[in-house]
């Protein structure tokens, strides 16, 4: 690759970045895996299969107006290779309704050998040539999540430099391939652990992250950090928004890089208006790089259980979804 074909592709990489994190738009994240998506619609009443999981990512997608608060939509395997009901793919439908197709590239979690009660991330094998055929097929970015569980003396820093490392090979790889590496290191809201304990095991996982990214050459300005807000655990006494705001921008501002091209925060399990208004609270507070969401359930629950596989009910879980939606930009688009 010659130094003026990698600047360009540089340029493009930052150029995807910042359009997915600025205008005051977020990120759809509507990537669960056939099982997991297979058991949502299972309990909201649709048989699952193939087809319905097309039909409700389609739902979601062809929402009318949904680009004006989306930016990008993460899609997994499965979808991207699908097609809508007028014939175009998934990568070129959501092009063409004006936001960006991203992919998961990741293919779940094992156990972590010498970590009880810890996981891994997989995937790693064979991804350069993934995200090639990724980024043929039309993706524009990509996601990757790995998972820190808080306990006692958990998580292990064997477990943090394996999910960083990970993190860093994918996000390499991404980025070689053309694709913008969506970076999502989440550290799990489970337990009762108290807002300064999420606080104290965020730093380290960030700081392990940004290390291992910068050792791997990944270039802040063509990626997009996916953190968890820093709450206390579901189990503890609940925080106010603005001591998650406090705490969330305190934590990035010590291990981020200023030059990042913006944080995407995902929901971590919390309700679309909890998840809102601590994102309203981070919003009002300085910092070197845009602010906004990434949300997966905190977005479409309301869309799936109204939707329920009734073709006549599609426009009102579109609705459903809006809502959801506009709930979130009107708190990034305050400070947009």
């Amino acid at each position: 690759m010659t130094r003026s074909t990698r600047a360009a592709m540089d340029g493009g990489l930052r150029a995807t970045a910042r359009r997915l994190v600025t205008g005051g738009r977020g990120i759809l994240a509507a990537d669960e895996s056939v099982r997991t998506m297979s058991s949502r619609l299972e309990d909201a009443g649709v048989p699952a299969s193939a087809q319905q999981r097309c039909a409700y990512r389609e739902l979601l997608v062809t929402a009318p107006g949904l680009a004006e608060g989306v930016s990008g939509v993460i899609l997994c395997e499965e979808t991207l290779r699908q097609h809508l009901a007028d014939g175009r793919s998934f990568p070129d439908g959501i092009a063409g309704l004006g936001m960006l197709p991203g992919i998961k590239v990741d293919t779940g979690t094992a156990p972590l050998a010498g970590a009880p009660g810890e996981t891994v991330t997989t995937g790693l094998d064979g991804l350069p040539d993934r995200v090639g055929e990724y980024a043929a097929l039309g993706a524009r970015f990509a996601k990757w999540r790995a998972v820190f569980v808080v306990a006692d003396d958990l998580p292990s820093p064997w477990a943090i430099r394996t999910g960083a490392h990970a993190l860093a090979r994918y996000a390499a790889d991404c980025q070689a391939a053309g694709l913008v590496p969506v970076v999502e290191p989440e550290v799990l809201a489970d337990g009762g652990h108290p807002l300064d304990r999420t606080a104290a095991v965020t730093a380290r996982v960030l700081a392990a992250v940004a290390t291992a990214l910068a050792d791997a050459g990944v270039d802040p300005a063509g990626m997009v950090l996916k953190p968890n807000m820093v709450t206390a655990g579901a189990g503890a006494s609940v925080r106010t928004p603005a001591d998650v705001a406090r705490a969330t921008v305190e934590v990035l501002r010590a291990t981020v890089p200023d030059d990042l091209a913006g944080v995407a925060f995902l929901s971590g399990g919390w309700s679309s208006a909890t998840a809102a208004a601590n994102l309203a609270a981070i919003r009002e507070l300085p910092a070197p790089w845009p602010t906004t969401f990434s949300f997966g359930r905190a977005l479409v629950n309301p869309a799936l259980h109204t939707w329920r596989g009734d073709p006549g009910a599609v426009s009102a879980a579109q609705e459903a979804l809006l809502v959801e939606v506009r709930r979130n930009t009107a708190t990034t688009r305050a400070a947009a």
